[in-house]
């Protein structure tokens, strides 16, 4: 399906322990996105833990000191497509104590 195609956002929740990843996707109005991460700077501004829900997955973080945020934008376009995806991600990363695989996890559940 090429880029230029929209579709509708499905709930495409995927966890894996190993790895501790988890990916969701969902389609949401500019409002509702924006209280979204309104919650979210909320949650981080107070400390403890954060906990991100979407599309029935929860995930549950502890984000310590310092966090790296990272921001990255791209489009696609190609010769021939009447629209072009465009999209912005926001990533914060930090490290935390972890001597298991079990430690290190991300607290998913759904």
């Amino acid at each position: 399906m090429p880029w230029g195609t929209r579709t509708s956002f499905i709930t495409r929740p995927v966890a894996s322990v190993r790895t501790g990843e988890v990916e969701t996707e969902e389609q949401r109005t500019r409002a509702e996105i924006a209280d979204y991460l309104r919650d979210l700077a909320e949650q981080l501004d107070r400390g403890g833990d954060v906990v991100l829900e979407l599309g029935g997955t929860e995930v549950r973080v502890n984000p310590s000191e310092p966090v790296t945020f990272k921001l990255e934008g791209e489009s696609d376009w190609s010769d021939g497509d009447t629209e072009a995806k465009q999209s912005i991600e926001f990533e914060l990363v930090w490290w935390r104590d972890a001597r298991t695989a079990g430690e290190g996890t991300l607290d998913v559940g759904e």
